[in-house]
C-alpha cells in the first residue's frame, strides 16, 4: 500500500494573498509600462508622474544612449550567445571594465549580467570555509543569497551598529578570515551606510571592505563614484559593486577592487562563468551613460537639489521619511492594506510610486518609496507634492497644515 506523501505544490495551493488585494482593486505590484519618456509613464491607458523608477540620471531615453544601443545592434547583433568565460566576450566588454576601473579608482574591473548575480557571485566566491561575514541586517537580498550559497560563515550586525559590529568582530578568532560587507546607500530607507567606522573597524580588526554600490555610484560622490567617495574614502575600500540598471539605463552589474582579487572571482565565480554574457547593446548603453555622466555634471547637481526639495516638501507636509540623504525617500505609511490603499489613491491622483511591506520592512511600517530622476521639471515635483498632500489628508495621515495626524514609525 502506497504511503501518503506531501505535495511539493501545497504552498502554491495555499498562497491566496495577491488574489485577495487584487480583488479589492489594491494590487500595485507588476503594472505594465505601456509608454515612457522616464518621468512620465502610461499605465493602464492613464498618463502618470513616475516617482518610483531609479533611473536617477535620466538617460533611460536620452537619444545619445538610444543611438549608442542601435549601433552596438547592428554592429554585433543581439546577444553574444555564449559565457565571457568562452565565446561572449567583445572588445567593448573589456572597453567598460577598463572604463569602469578607471572611473572608480581602482585596478580591475569584472562585469556580471545582473546586478544581482554580481553580489551573489562574488561574495560566495570570495568568502569561503574558515572565512567569517559580517553583514548588515538591511542589506540587499543579493548581499544576503551570497551569503547563503557562500561557505563562509556568516554573521549578521544590526543595521549601521557599529558597537554590535565590534562586539561580533571581538568574538571571531584572530586568524580567520574576515570581510564586511554592507550596502553603501540602503534602498528602503535612502540612507548611507556609515563608511569611516566601517572602514576603521576593518583596519583595526585585519578584515576586508565591500560595499554594495548599486544605489550609489551614478548618484552621489564626487562626479558619481559613489558612497565612500562622499567621505573621500574610495581608496581605503577594498571592493565596491554596482549595477547598470539604475543610473547607467541598462542591465547588467561590476565588482572593482585589487587586479589579482578580480582576476580570482573572474575565473572562479559561478555566475560569471556559467551566465551569457551582458548582449551588446546593454554594453554600448553604460559606456554612453557612463561618458554623459562624466561630461554633464549637472545631472548630479540637478539630482542633489531635487533630492533636497522632495525631501524637505514631504517633511514640511507633515510626512514621516526617516533620514533619507539621496534620491530614495520613503515616506512612511504603516500598516500593510493602509500602504496598498494609499498607493492605489496616489495613483488614481496621477503619482506612480513603489508600495513596500513586509519582509521588505518590519511588520507595521509598510511605506512607499519614493525616487527620483534628475529630469524630473519643478511642476512635476510640486504636481507630486500636491498628490502626497491630497491623500495624506484622505487617509489621515497629515493635516492641513502640515501636521503629523499619527504617531511617526521610528526608522528599523
Amino acid at each position: 500500500m502506497a504511503l501518503p506523501t506531501a505535495d511539493i505544490f501545497q504552498k502554491a495551493y495555499d498562497f491566496t494573498k495577491a488574489d485577495e488585494v487584487k480583488a479589492l482593486g489594491l494590487y500595485p505590484y507588476f503594472k505594465p509600462l505601456e509608454a515612457t519618456d522616464g518621468t512620465v509613464v502610461t499605465i493602464e491607458g492613464r498618463r502618470v508622474v513616475m516617482a518610483g523608477s531609479n533611473n536617477y540620471l535620466g538617460l533611460t531615453n536620452d537619444p545619445r544612449v538610444l543611438e549608442a544601443a542601435r549601433a552596438a545592434i547592428l554592429k554585433y547583433g543581439t546577444g553574444c550567445t555564449g559565457s565571457r568565460y568562452l565565446n561572449g566576450t567583445l572588445d567593448i566588454h573589456l572597453e567598460l571594465e577598463e572604463k569602469l576601473a578607471t572611473f572608480m579608482r581602482k585596478e580591475a574591473c569584472v562585469l556580471f549580467s545582473t546586478g544581482y548575480q554580481t553580489n551573489e557571485g562574488s561574495i560566495q566566491t570570495i568568502a569561503s570555509r574558515n572565512d567569517v561575514i559580517f553583514s548588515d541586517k538591511d542589506n540587499h537580498a543579493c548581499i544576503v543569497v551570497g551569503t547563503q550559497v557562500s561557505t563562509a560563515k556568516t554573521v549578521r550586525y544590526r543595521h549601521n551598529d557599529m558597537a554590535h559590529l565590534r562586539m561580533l568582530l571581538e568574538r571571531e578568532a584572530p586568524d580567520a578570515g574576515k570581510i564586511i560587507i554592507s550596502d553603501g546607500v540602503f534602498s528602503m530607507s535612502g540612507t548611507l551606510a556609515k563608511i569611516p567606522e566601517l572602514i576603521a573597524l576593518a583596519k583595526e580588526f585585519g578584515a576586508r571592505l565591500y560595499l554594495d554600490d548599486a544605489h550609489a555610484v551614478g548618484v552621489i560622490g564626487e562626479q558619481g563614484r559613489g558612497s565612500a567617495s562622499t567621505f573621500d574614502m574610495l581608496d581605503q575600500v577594498d571592493l565596491i559593486s554596482g549595477t547598470f540598471s539604475k543610473s547607467f539605463a541598462s542591465l547588467g552589474g561590476f565588482l572593482v577592487g585589487e587586479r589579482k582579487v578580480i582576476e580570482f572571482i573572474r575565473h572562479n565565480s559561478p555566475a560569471h562563468i556559467f551566465s551569457a554574457s551582458m548582449p551588446p547593446a546593454n554594453v554600448a548603453t553604460v559606456l554612453k551613460a557612463l561618458e554623459i555622466l562624466q561630461e554633464e555634471p549637472w545631472r548630479l547637481h540637478r539630482l542633489e537639489e531635487i533630492s533636497d526639495y522632495m525631501r524637505n516638501g514631504l517633511r514640511a507636509l507633515g510626512f514621516n521619511v526617516w533620514t533619507s540623504q539621496t534620491p530614495i525617500i520613503p515616506v512612511m505609511i504603516g500598516e500593510m492594506m493602509d500602504c496598498f490603499r494609499f498607493w492605489r489613491d496616489l495613483f488614481e491622483a496621477g503619482v506612480y510610486v513603489n508600495a513596500v511591506i513586509p519582509p521588505a520592512v518590519p511588520n507595521g511600517q509598510s511605506l512607499v518609496r519614493t525616487s527620483y530622476s534628475a529630469t524630473h521639471t519643478n511642476d512635476q515635483l510640486d504636481f507630486i507634492l500636491e498628490a502626497f498632500k491630497k491623500v495624506g489628508i484622505q487617509h489621515g495621515l497629515i493635516d492641513s497644515n502640515g501636521k503629523a495626524l499619527v504617531e511617526a514609525q521610528p526608522q528599523p
